[in-house]
């Protein structure tokens, strides 16, 4: 009894001594540390707040035809809720398409001409709502916003048009029709499919690149490449361009999923995706490579990599709509590459944009692009050369 309760003593013992090792090892680790202690709380902050599938802003497009008292009370019903943003106006049908196009605004306010003088004449009148219904889900709560606030408008018109009381056998109304542009039947997979594609590329790039020269440190490749004459941007070339191909390559597989497999429509060109997944893996790349430079071991590198794709992904809008985040989160957005792409990707896809239409994220691209790499071939110090 006492020799197995010796043992058991000596076991538990050995247990405490590589407790302690270990955590003596993390604890030395300071590049283990912050995925430790910083990471989880970044992401807290962050993700709560961008993980919301309410529709907190709408902006709309004014098209006004009709300029009279009605129907100004009418957009002002819209703008003074605080869910509805009034962020342009025109006379052109075009002109309210194109604001959907550039994803300048999710729905138009059209108001025909006589829209007055039909409520005052026949008691009825007709209001048009064009929403951008690429998102089904986002469609639908602003479907739901309008048809509420014209229905709080259709129980106040005795009151904004007493004449009408006592000569109408049928109370005025206002009857609203709505219509979804670039995804008509809000077909989930349609809105969702574009998106993942964008993760995928994201996924093979920050992933492979960033683990690809760590492990070059790790069985100590990377020494004997250093003293070779070999110049730093061949090997950097060397490391990039195959990833760069394989990414280009998932994009096409995925593209003939989409098509074939989910019926996903393609009403853009394929010459602008490829354009722009050439310029945004440069992006994806040039981070992999700089999270190669200041990590010492593949595991660094991918719990670094996977905490950046965490948040790239749940602040892209692939989920939850950009504009139901905080005004913060909405502005951290803008430096978010994997943002830039769905949007892209979905623009192109959907609404068939062309570059003119994409200038604004494609321009974000380039210059993240450029940053990045640089960053990244200055940090990686080569002996020889």
């Amino acid at each position: 009894m006492k020799s197995r309760f010796t043992s058991m003593r000596a076991s538990l013992a050995v247990v405490g001594h590589l407790l302690r090792k270990e955590f003596l090892q993390i604890f030395r680790n300071r590049g283990m540390l912050p995925i430790i202690f910083i990471m989880p709380f970044i992401q807290l902050v962050i993700l709560s707040n961008a993980a919301t599938f309410d529709v907190l802003q709408v902006r709309f497009h004014l098209q006004d035809f009709d300029r009279s008292a009605l129907s100004d009370r009418l957009v002002k019903r819209f703008t003074s809720t605080g869910y509805f943003k009034m962020t342009g106006e025109s006379f052109r049908q075009k002109s309210g398409i194109d604001a959907l196009v550039a994803g300048k605004s999710e729905m138009v306010l059209v108001i025909p001409e006589d829209f007055e003088q039909e409520m005052m004449t026949s008691g009825h009148a007709r209001i048009q709502l064009l929403i951008d219904a690429e998102d089904g889900f986002t469609a639908g709560v602003i479907r739901g916003y309008a048809n509420e606030i014209v229905a709080s408008f259709n129980r106040d018109l005795p009151e904004l048009l007493p004449q009408l009381a006592g000569t109408q056998t049928v109370l005025p109304v206002i009857d609203i029709r709505s219509r979804g542009w670039y995804n008509p039947e809000l077909i989930y997979t349609d809105y969702m499919v574009p998106g993942v594609l964008v993760v995928l590329v994201t996924l093979i790039g920050l992933f492979l690149s960033g683990m690809n020269v760590v492990r070059e440190k790790e069985i100590g490749t990377i020494d004997q490449i250093n003293v070779t004459p070999i110049r730093r941007w061949q090997f950097i070339t060397g490391k990039l361009v195959p990833f760069w191909i394989i990414g280009l390559g998932e994009l096409t597989v995925g593209l003939v999923i989409a098509r074939l497999g989910f019926h996903v429509p393609m009403l853009g060109s394929y010459g602008v995706i490829y354009f722009v997944a050439a310029i945004y893996l440069l992006v994806v790349l040039g981070m992999g490579l700089l999270i190669s430079t200041v990590t010492e071991s593949q595991q660094q590198a991918m719990f670094i990599a996977w905490f950046f794709m965490v948040i790239f992904t749940l602040l892209s809008g692939l989920f939850t709509p950009i504009e139901s985040m905080p005004h913060w989160a909405q502005n951290l957005t803008l430096f978010n590459p994997v943002r830039h792409f769905v949007d892209i990707m979905r623009r192109v896809m959907l609404k068939g944009a062309g570059i003119g239409d994409i200038t604004t994220p494609l321009f974000m691209l380039a210059v993240q692009a450029i940053i990045l790499l640089s960053f990244a071939v200055n940090r990686y110090r080569k002996v020889s050369v």
